[in-house]
């Protein structure tokens, strides 16, 4: 095959064949196709897009360039994907929550970069806390306490990682095909046969427009399914960021409260309902609002906070820290923002609290980026919340004592209050069921 006549095949519009996919996706793998190359072909699929048979073909083969968990021995395994969010700790709290419930979870995650935090970064806060297991060590802890926590390894996936390196590079990283193969690639070789997708759409989300996160949602699910994996979508809100904190040592109090039957209500409501729709996937309950009790009395009663203290123990993690999370480091410095009049807060950008947060130390641009666990954002206050003026709204945690002025300034441009409330809006916009 000539890789020049499947760009042109592709820049006209024309659907390829699996073989056409493959071809590309190994020979760049192997490095038998130049960079050069596999830039024309995925601006020719941003610009003209792909049938769900493509990105189903090229889902599969990206799957394929590494290694594939078979975790069939487990039984029925289930996993939650985010599309990524500020403030997002869901997942530090659902897993432990599901596997409470009885589900087998063995999830995979990614560092954070951007505006937008990782699960990897989070977890890496717990002194001595290890993301990187063994196969062996992978399949006794999923049959011992029903879950495990790992980040993406190397040799899953590896087309995966050459090809978002050039999407970065190329201006072709909002290409829904593209999103979802990225995605599926990874969530399919990690070996779970069921999952829920979390599509974040605001101004915190890669999906800003809610129409384009409807079309990624209902792609992720369908894909899903011509693989034969079960699937359902939730389509949640990301104007403000989720919960009360932004940062990675703070995101880990915040979730430890929340499993301690404590936390915002936005996170409480969001990781009960994504947890319900695993343990309807896995078999465990009959309907969503079964699931939705199960999930709700397991994070009241202690048995998702006893369950993740099981996990942070096997994966090496101090558990003294979970414990009494008073023994996290805490930043040096630290700046009150302040409302600069009275009013209601209606809006908290959630883009610009990312990025705050990053010139605080909390994130990276690129992910050789080093990180600083401690800095970060806290929230007092939340949209549709009530302020005087004066009074702090939220405070900015660094060690960068140079960066905390700029920071300063941005956040306070970032919070919007006015004389009356804003409409609500819902935390939950939409499902997208596989049946």
């Amino acid at each position: 095959m000539n890789p020049v006549e499947i760009i042109i095949k592709k820049r006209d519009g024309n659907e390829l064949t699996p073989e056409e996919i493959s071809f590309l996706v190994n020979g760049f793998t192997r490095g038998d196709i130049p960079d050069y190359q596999m830039s024309g072909f995925l601006m020719a699929v941003f610009l003209n897009g792909m049938t769900g048979r493509e990105t189903a073909h090229l889902t599969f083969s990206m799957m394929r360039s590494g290694t594939c968990l078979d975790l069939s021995s487990i039984g029925r395994t289930v996993d939650k994907h985010s599309t990524g969010g500020v403030g997002d700790k869901v997942k530090l709290v659902l897993v432990p929550l599901a596997a409470s419930c009885g589900a087998k979870v063995p999830t995979t995650f990614g560092r954070g970069l951007g505006h937008t935090g990782g699960t990897r970064d989070k977890l890496e806060s717990i002194p001595g806390f290890r993301t990187a297991l063994s196969k062996q060590e992978i399949f006794s802890q999923l049959k011992k306490i029903g879950a495990v926590m790992i980040g993406t390894s190397e040799d899953i996936a590896p087309a995966d990682k050459k090809i978002y390196a050039l999407r970065d590079v190329t201006g072709t990283v909002p290409s829904i095909p593209l999103i979802t193969s990225s995605v599926l690639s990874k969530k399919f070789a990690g070996g779970a046969d069921a999952f829920v997708f979390d599509v974040k759409t605001g101004s915190g989300a890669f999906m800003r427009s809610a129409k384009d996160a409807e079309k990624l949602a209902k792609l992720l699910v369908s894909i899903s399914r011509l693989m034969k994996k079960k699937a359902v979508a939730v389509i949640s809100g990301m104007d403000q960021p989720l919960g009360n904190t932004v940062g990675n040592i703070l995101e880990m109090v915040e979730a430890v409260e929340t499993l301690k039957g404590r936390g915002p209500a936005d996170l409480r409501t969001l990781t009960i309902a994504c947890t319900a729709h695993l343990l309807v996937l896995a078999g465990i309950a009959k309907d969503f609002k079964t699931a939705s009790a199960f999930a709700a009395k397991n994070l009241s009663n202690g048995s998702a906070l006893k369950k993740f203290l099981e996990i942070v123990k096997a994966q090496g993690g101090d558990t003294s820290y979970i414990e009494d999370t008073n023994r996290f480091k805490k930043a040096a410095f630290t700046r009150e923002i302040r409302a600069a009049k009275p009013g209601y807060i209606t809006g908290i950008d959630a883009y610009e609290t990312g990025m705050t947060a990053h010139l605080l130390g909390a994130g990276r641009l690129k992910l050789t980026d080093t990180i600083d666990h401690e800095a970060g954002i806290i929230l007092f206050k939340k949209v549709g919340g009530e302020v005087s003026k004066g009074e702090p709204v939220c405070a900015l945690h660094t060690n960068r004592k140079d960066a905390i002025d700029e920071a300063a300034a941005r956040m306070q441009k970032a919070i919007a209050i006015a004389g009356r409330k804003a409409p609500s809006k819902k935390l939950i916009i939409k499902t997208i069921r596989y049946n």
